[in-house]
């Protein structure tokens, strides 16, 4: 059995793996697990021994078949939570992450099965992000973002790429949450922030915060 240590390396490196085509460097997973690159170093050699990455230099760290299943199961279940804490515990989206990251270490594979039949089969977490099958099957949003979008083209919020809480909290205070329905009115030139409306609404975000917000066009 894999330690937590253990399992959230190997989501760190399958969540960057998806973002290149070579191997994910050690600095990456040293900031992403706000550790030393010692630290990595060690723990991939850990890892290599088990047979769940492999270790190229000057190449990175790759996942072998069974460390992307390890990785996926993690983040199956992560997902999972968070629909659990939002939906039946009603917690708020942006208070679901630090909890979730406790419970995705449970090893009950019955648990899991149960909690997904439970929840009715969420294909997606409640921040849009897609949860993967049993079988560890993950679709990828193939949406495009806010900022993408030209003037007067509508879309629906569908999912967030920034997670932090400032982040959510911000969205939710302005009613930009999953299911919203928008219409660009306006891009400024300058620093591309745009006005939108949301319903009977209008509000203006900044480049950093379209870019990071998934829509569907309509």
């Amino acid at each position: 059995m894999n330690t937590y240590t253990e399992e959230n390396y190997l989501k760190a490196i399958f969540k960057y793996s998806n973002k290149t085509k070579e191997g994910v460097s050690t600095n990456v997973i040293a900031d992403e697990l706000d550790t030393k690159a010692s630290s990595v170093t060690d723990m991939i050699k850990k890892l290599s021994d088990k047979k769940l990455v492999i270790y190229k230099k000057y190449k990175g760290v790759t996942l072998t078949n069974e460390g992307r299943s390890i990785a996926v199961s993690v983040i199956r279940k992560h997902r999972l939570w968070e629909v659990f804490l939002v939906e039946k515990l009603d917690f708020k989206w942006d208070e679901v992450h630090d909890i979730a990251e406790q419970l995705e270490h449970i090893h009950s594979e019955e648990l899991v099965k149960r909690l997904d039949t439970f929840l009715d089969n969420p294909k997606y977490d409640p921040h849009g992000d897609p949860i993967p099958d049993e079988y560890g099957n993950l679709q990828h949003h193939k949406d495009i973002t806010l900022s993408d979008l030209a003037i007067g083209k509508k879309g629906v919020i569908v999912g967030v790429k920034e997670h932090s809480t400032s982040y959510l909290k911000y969205l939710e205070s302005i009613n930009l949450v999953l299911g919203a329905e928008i219409k660009v009115n306006n891009i400024v030139d300058f620093d591309h922030s745009m006005s939108i409306s949301i319903g009977k609404n209008t509000v203006n975000i900044s480049n950093q915060a379209s870019k990071n917000l998934i829509v569907k066009k309509l």
